[in-house]
């Protein structure tokens, strides 16, 4: 976001205190109409998850949670990552290459896709301890243990459950707050922590709903500092434009092609989070203390922020460690967030700090496969506010399962027109990051968000009998999606301890396995939540298939 989209915020507003929602922000704060660019940067902020900003954690029930049963945005596909060995569910360390674009030039033409398209966000997760988050039944959570473990099929009473998304976000579009990069050329990245403000058994929100919403996040970008940006609060409470709007004297950027290092482990005040890029020789980090400004959001009032260290949850990762409200059964894992981005064809788009609609009258789709425009078109920006690739779209929830994500753009040796792909190493636990996770599994949630993909079909997946539910999400058309990208493993070249690396994309030459394309994400899994009244209830709300060794 140029700094003149920024100080066009601070005429937004008059002198009463409103709440304003657009393209996923929520803004609130008693601003004069010629208040002056300083005075809106410390008017209240957060992230409002109803919306589908990417940065969000999908839920188990958006009805439950937003009242409306609606995809707000956060297709996964993922790989999750087990092992009983102790330590291996709160300190890991992964290798890590950034992916490369196309020529900027090639911007808009047929068959040309960039990562900012493909996916707002990629990231690394784990289970978090939060007690004024979801379920709200009991007051305390050892950190780093497994006596966190309770089934909800056998009990209400699991400690408060926040998650943790390691995100990394591309270069070459609109900047943040409005847009989902940090630059025109380098990536970023940012720890982001997701709690849910409701209680599972009365089906309660949070006081403070109102001011954070009911999906609170703690929001911090990497710095080369290790603390956050100057006057910008991590915390749901306190935040401000200045926490969501990079900082280049502040922040890690980072090339497409970088290799970097990521750790992630315990410590005293909180998880911290290294990133040691080893092509720049650079280094950024984050821990999640109170003393940087992270804290919880009371359940019961008053709104007032709670200075709060984030520490994991879990000692392992296996299939019972879960986030208990959210959609996905994961613990430690990788997830590549897709099924945003889509063309706004036509009309320019008004130019607006945090996106608007796609103009009536204008077309969706590539190029060559154009459609009227429709509901979903949300959050869009005209070309000329990119920072490099002069594209018009829109950064919406993809309902319609037809944008760019969904189409055979995706990383498969053609560089010319297609990025190439993230590529991962599988995780390694232990005291001197050596011990392998010995498991591993796929999955998709795609039974949550196809409920609505298809609203001219009358099969519509249903969550509770998993009737009609497809491994290929059906489009607005009534058609299965032109694609769904899958994950593959390839052997790499000596320089890093491990050569065996995880890609996601097409068929990409070179790939040693790719575990049967789409047909890896599974069967149907039964997951069991806590229904309004404490009983427990169920919902197919993924594909899973586990694997009993972990191949790479």
């Amino acid at each position: 976001m140029r700094f003149s989209l920024r100080s066009k915020l601070s005429i937004l507003f008059s002198l009463l205190t409103i709440l304003a929602v657009a393209g996923g922000f929520a803004v609130s704060g008693a601003l004069r109409g010629n208040a002056t660019s300083a005075r809106a940067a410390s008017s209240p902020m957060h992230i409002d998850c109803s919306t589908g900003r990417p940065t969000c954690t999908e839920v188990y029930d958006s009805e439950a949670v937003f009242g409306q049963d609606v995809y707000v945005g956060h297709d996964e596909p993922s790989t999750l990552f087990y092992s009983n060995v102790p330590g291996s569910g709160n300190r890991m360390r992964y290798q890590l290459t950034l992916p490369s674009d196309p020529s900027p030039s090639l911007a808009g033409q047929p068959g040309v896709a960039y990562n900012f398209q493909l996916h707002p966000a990629f990231w690394f997760g784990m289970a978090m301890c939060d007690t004024q988050s979801y379920p709200e039944q009991v007051s305390t959570c050892t950190p780093d243990s497994d006596s966190n473990i309770v089934d909800p099929a056998v009990s209400p009473n699991h400690p408060g459950t926040a998650f943790m998304e390691m995100q990394f976000y591309p270069p070459g579009w609109v900047l943040w707050p409005g847009g989902n990069s940090c630059d025109s050329t380098k990536w970023c990245a940012a720890l982001n922590i997701d709690s849910l403000s409701q209680n599972s058994v009365t089906g309660a929100a949070g006081a403070c709903t109102g001011l954070v919403g009911i999906e609170p996040v703690n929001f911090a970008f990497i710095t080369k500092s290790g603390h956050p940006q100057p006057s910008s609060p991590p915390n749901p409470l306190d935040a401000t434009i200045n926490t969501f709007t990079p900082n280049p004297s502040a922040d890690l950027f980072m090339n497409s092609g970088d290799k970097l290092v990521v750790t992630m482990h315990d410590t005293a005040h909180g998880l911290q989070i290294v990133i040691n890029d080893q092509t720049t020789h650079q280094t950024g980090s984050m821990t999640s203390s109170a003393a940087n400004g992270f804290g919880q959001v009371p359940f019961t009032g008053p709104c007032n922020n709670i200075p709060y260290d984030f520490h994991p949850m879990y000692s392992t990762s296996s299939e019972m460690t879960r986030v208990t409200w959210a959609a996905h059964s994961y613990n430690i894992a990788f997830a590549d967030e897709i099924g945003h981005f889509d063309y706004c064809n036509g009309a320019p788009v008004p130019s607006t700090p945090f996106g608007t609609s796609c103009p009536g009258g204008n077309t969706e789709g590539v190029p060559n496969d154009h459609e009227s425009t429709d509901s979903d078109d949300t959050g869009c920006f005209p070309a000329t506010e990119s920072s490099l690739v002069p594209v018009q779209g829109c950064l919406g929830t993809n309902e319609g399962f037809d944008g760019v994500p969904y189409q055979p753009l995706w990383p498969d040796g053609n560089t010319t027109l297609h990025p190439t792909s993230i590529l991962f190493t599988s995780p390694l636990t232990g005291s001197s990051y050596n011990v392998k996770y010995n498991r591993m599994a796929f999955e998709a949630d795609l039974p949550r968000i196809e409920t609505n993909g298809a609203s001219s079909s009358p099969y519509l997946c249903d969550r509770t009998t998993g009737q009609y539910c497809t491994l290929i999400p059906n489009t607005d058309d009534g058609l299965p999606a032109a694609f769904y990208p899958f994950f593959s493993i390839r052997n790499v070249s000596s320089g890093g301890s491990d050569p065996c690396v995880w890609q996601i994309g097409n068929h990409i030459p070179g790939s040693k396995n790719d575990f049967g394309q789409n047909q890896q994400y599974g069967t149907l899994l039964n997951l069991t939540y806590t229904a309004v009244g404490g009983g427990p209830t169920t919902r197919y709300n993924d594909f899973r298939m586990i694997l009993s060794k972990n191949p790479c």
